[in-house]
Formats: structure tokens, sequence, C-alpha cells
């Protein structure tokens, strides 16, 4: 949003916006009442999608390759709030005892299990090169051989290897340099940085001009000190368009905002976009695809964005997920045809309980510090998905208010593509009375979640926390134990309450197990003066195992029948002949480590070899029948 000088003025906005949406409380809790609180796929023809807006790229060009763009030093300008953040509130949820709370046990707290940093180094500090500003809106990325970081208003790149940094800190007009436009002379902040794992290639973005145009630049390479494909849209006149969050998807970059009208008084609801991608990643002339926005009885939320090397199911449409203030998690899919645009639909797929919750609304304790904003009316980024072949997972995260300190809604939604919904896990981590807010989760390839956020009282400075739980673990459960990344040694003072906005956790693309975190911290007591780190770490994982239990051939039928049962229930499995490495199928599992392959009208194929995804096999001979 158009930058403050001070809390004041959002302070007045804030009371304001409070008074309108409590004068229609009592028609948004109507309206709760008829939204579905079972997990069902949407009936055809029961939901229409409206009317798609095509919006062309102002402009687009290639810039030069980053390394030998002149840097622009550290510039000091005054001290400001970088976007007032107004609290989103629909008058729908009711607040609820939390019964997914997840208690804390002694020996998890004093002797975690969860592994140590493997690298812990120092992000970009304040000022974020040209901002002066705060939160910084820390997030970043790792790619084949890169991290980069991201921050209002700068980004570096670092060697993944050693966390030295190749290129910046650099502001991220820099990008834009002789691109011209807003782009080049007025960015904004809500930065996103992603990599585009299926192309191997680099996402940046940032707002401008108001937060009325939205510039991205895509790399041309893996190396995200090369030349990148740039753009600008300018997506309105009239509204003020808020806290944009992007995910990547085979077919577009979905990208989700919250709106206000002009003056910043009044918030219109969520609205989502859909680039094009693969004109984007060809550095063409490109088009967005957007819905209006889904109005002031709407909470925000996220797009799906995607981890892992399995796509998911070929023409899925993206599934963008509201923070359940309804009781439930409520997925939209989003499926953008850009050659015909007007076959694009956004409309409700399905939907499922959440656990009842307290929602937050008293500001984060430091010690010696002023109180911290909590952003509890929202998801918190990423919106994480992984396809494993028989299921789908997508993992997210918001702040509750439990024990009367905040803790950390986490939860896992199955089917989001193909249906129906369900809510695989809901559990709030919450052990202690320490104050967990800010959260950002994701799940690697054993189906292992790693949790990281800010942890904080009145007897601690603000600490750089994380935690986790492996595949193979009972459900609801985050049974790591809890790592410190950092713990701060000062806290923040008379900067408006302004923490984060949203932190990050991502996962390596090419070993898809070690996880990355990155969010901002203090290291002495001060007035705008944040840090951030970047640390990262992987979760032990037992060795896959494999085991036929029956591997038959039946003459007369020409069927076969293969058996197998694996020592993590996540794991995919492949049938193949020994001998041909000819691949006969994908086993169906059951969800508890059993799985079973029919294949009929085949030969014999007289021995076969089960294989998983995560590393372990087996081979048996077929007997025949």
């Amino acid at each position: 949003m158009t930058q403050k000088s001070s809390s004041r003025n959002a302070y007045k906005l804030r009371a304001v916006f409070g008074i309108m949406l409590s004068s229609v409380g009592v028609f948004l809790a109507l309206l709760a009442l008829s939204i579905n609180s079972s997990s069902s796929a949407v009936a055809a023809g029961a939901n229409q999608s409206p009317k798609p807006i095509v919006i062309y790229s102002v402009h687009n060009d290639v810039s030069p390759a980053l390394r030998d763009v002149e840097p622009w030093p550290v510039q000091r300008v005054q001290e400001h709030e970088a976007a007032a953040n107004w609290r989103v509130s629909t008058g729908v949820h009711k607040d609820q005892p939390d019964l997914v709370v997840q208690k804390g046990n002694l020996l998890g707290q004093l002797a975690p299990s969860i592994p140590a940093p493997i690298l812990n180094f120092a992000g970009i500090p304040f000022p974020g090169v040209i901002c002066s500003c705060a939160p910084p809106d820390t997030n970043g990325e790792v790619g084949a051989t890169q991290y980069v970081q991201i921050v209002n208003e700068g980004y570096q790149v670092f060697d993944k290897t050693t966390g030295a940094s190749i290129l910046g800190p650099a502001s991220i007009v820099s990008i834009w340099s002789g691109f011209g436009g807003v782009c080049q002379t007025s960015g904004n902040g809500d930065p996103v940085l992603l990599y585009d794992q299926i192309a191997n290639r680099w996402l940046i973005s940032q707002f401008a001009n108001g937060l009325h145009d939205e510039c991205i630049a895509v790399s041309t390479s893996s190396d995200a000190t090369g030349t990148w494909n740039r753009y600008d849209f300018h997506l309105t006149d009239t509204t003020l368009d808020d806290y944009p969050k992007i995910g990547v998807w085979p077919d577009a970059y979905y990208m989700t905002m919250n709106v206000f009208n002009s003056s910043g008084t009044a918030y219109l609801g969520p609205q989502a976009w859909a680039f094009d991608r693969a004109k984007m990643l060809a550095g063409q002339p490109a088009t967005l695809i957007t819905f209006p926005t889904m109005g002031p009885s709407f909470p925000p939320w996220l797009p799906a964005d995607l981890d892992g090397s399995t796509l998911p199911p070929a023409g899925a449409p993206n599934s963008l997920v509201f923070l359940p203030d309804n009781g439930t998690y409520r997925v939209y899919h989003f499926h953008a045809d850009f050659a015909i645009p007007a076959n694009s639909t956004l409309t409700l797929f399905g939907s499922s309980p959440a656990a009842g919750f307290t929602e937050l609304f008293t500001l984060v304790p430091q010690l010696g510090g002023e109180g911290l904003d909590n952003l509890a009316d929202r998801l918190m980024f990423r919106l994480a998905y992984r396809n494993f072949g028989d299921h789908e997972s997508l993992v997210g995260n918001f702040t509750v208010k439990s024990n009367n300190v905040a803790g950390i809604r986490w939860f896992e939604l199955r089917g989001v593509t193909a249906g129906p919904v369900t809510t695989f896990q809901d559990s709030t981590y919450q052990p202690d009375t320490t104050w967990r807010w800010m959260g950002s989760v994701a799940m690697d390839k054993f189906a292992n979640m790693a949790l990281g956020y800010s942890a904080s009282s009145s007897t601690i400075h603000p600490q750089i926390r994380y935690t986790g739980r492996l595949g193979t673990d009972p459900i609801n459960m985050m049974t790591q134990g809890e790592g410190h990344i950092f713990d701060g040694a000062g806290s923040q003072v008379s900067t408006s309450n302004r923490w984060g906005d949203y932190s990050d956790m991502t996962v390596d693309p090419v070993d898809d197990q070690t996880f990355w975190y990155t969010t901002e911290y203090y290291d002495t007591t001060s007035s705008f003066n944040w840090r951030t780190r970047i640390a990262n770490f992987k979760l032990a994982s037992a060795a896959d195992t494999v085991t036929i239990t029956k591997a038959q051939y039946s003459i007369a039928n020409s069927q076969l029948k293969v058996n197998a049962t694996d020592s993590n229930p996540a794991a995919v499995l492949t049938v193949k002949v020994t001998s041909s490495g000819e691949v006969l199928g994908t086993m169906q599992s059951r969800g508890d480590g059993t799985y079973q392959l029919k294949k009929n009208g085949i030969a014999n194929p007289v021995n076969i070899t089960v294989t998983s995804n995560l590393g372990g096999s087996a081979s048996a001979n077929v007997q025949a029948r």
C-alpha cells in the first residue's frame, strides 16, 4: 500500500474499517450458515463462474545481466511504515475452544530431536538498500545452485552450498533499470521471490505506482545474476490492491491480493489473477486473466505453489484456499485459458471442516519492546502443494489464540484437484507460554513437514525457531521438538508495531528434502533496525524399505497381482519387469503402507521389481497358477 510516515493514519483507517464491517455483521453471520461445512466437491452447475477479465502487459523487454548492472548505493531515507496493513474481518468467525492444540512434552522441549541448521547466515539488513521501512516482508527461495532472498526493497543472491554472497544486496527497482515507467521509478515493495522448478527459472515481483501496478520479472536461466524478462501489468485505477502472493503452477503464475477502496477505508474482498507463464518464460508480450473481487464477506486467500518433481494431474486448475473464518477450508479452482480467455473459470470446488479456534487480536509482547502485529486475519505465505502420485497434499498455516498466547494452526488438505477435499491434518502448535506466530510451512519428498516462525514473550527478545514432523509420525503432531535458528539480542521499539509481514519456508528442488527458512529479528533494542537470517536443515528419515508380499500370475485370466508394503506410507511404488525394465504400473496405496497392483491382459513377466520414489526397492519371482 502507499507508504505511511507513522501508524496514526493506519490506526484511524483501521477504526473506520472496523465500524463499517460491524454494520454488516448480521448479514455475514446469516451468510455463514449457508456455507457447506462438509467435505464435498461442488455439484456441476451449482456454482457459476463470473466472467473473466483480460489485461495486457503495459510493456515488456529483456534486462541486461544483473551482474553487469551498476549497483545502486544503500540509501537511508526518512524511516517509515512500508505498507499500512489493515486488519481484515468478515464478521463471520465465531470463536471456539481449541481442541486440537498440541501440548508440549518436557523431553521434547529439553532435548529436541530436530536436527540443527546446516547453514545459518545473515541476510539483508535494514534499510533494505533503499527502503528505510518496516516491516521487511522477508522471503526467498532456493534454486539449482543459488539461494535468493528478497525484502523491502532489495534482493541478494547467495551460493547455496556455502552461503557466500554472489550478488547484492541490490535494490529491486534496479532490475528494471532502463525499462521506464513505474516499475523503474516507483516500486512500493511487498515483494515475492519464487523459483519455478518446472522451468528452472526465478520470478521476482513487487507492486508499484501506489498499489496499482504489479512488476514481474522472470529470469532467462537458473542463474539469478543473468538476464530477466521484465513486465509491468497495470491492475487498476480505482482500488488499492495489497498483499500480493504468487504461486507457481504449470499453466500460469497465480496471484492473490486483498483489495481496498481508493482511500483504503473499506475492504472490498480478495481477488485472484493468473499470468501467462508460457509467454513470460519466452519473453513475449503477455496477458493476465482475473475475475472481479469476491466481496467483503470473503477473507484473504492464497494460491497453491508447486513443490516437488511430480506435476499436478494434467490440466488441473490451481487451488486457492481461504482462511477458514466460517469453520471450513474452502477450496476454489482457478482455470486460466489464455487461448480462449472466455473459457477461464473461478469456482468453488469443495470444502472441508476446520477445527475450531479463537481469533487473536492482541499484539505480541517482547522483552522491553512494543507490541508486534500478529497478522492473524489471513493464511501465511506459502500454500505449498505436493503430488505424491497416490495422493496430493496442500499445507498451510495461520495464527490463532491458544492458551491465551499466539499459537500456529497448521493444516494439510488432500484431494484439492481431483476431490473430494478432505482435512487430513489440522493442529495448533503451542507447547508453552511463549508466543509463536508469522509462520511458514512446507513438506519434503518424504512427507516430512517443517514449520518456521517467530517466537517472543515479555521475558525474551524475538527469536527465530522451527519445528517439524516426519511423514511416518502420528498425524496432527509436530514430533521433532523445537530448534533455534537465531535468538535475537534486542527488541523493536517505535516502529508502528510492524513485524513480518511474512516469512518463507521452501524446499531445495534438487534433493527435494533440504528445507530453507528466512525471516527477521533484532540484534539490539532499537527503532527501524531489523536484521534477517537464512538457514537450512534436513529432517531425518528412516531408510525406505519395500517388501513384496505377493507376486502372482493367473494363467487363465492373464492377470498379474502384486501386493507390497513400504515403511513410509507416503511412498509411491512402481512395478517393473526386472529383465527389461518395462513399467507395468503404479501401485495403488491403501494409505497405511500397503499397496496393490492388478494388471490384466499381459504375459507372465516371470520376475518383477517394485521401486519406491523414496529409494527402496525389492524383487521377486512371479508364481504362475
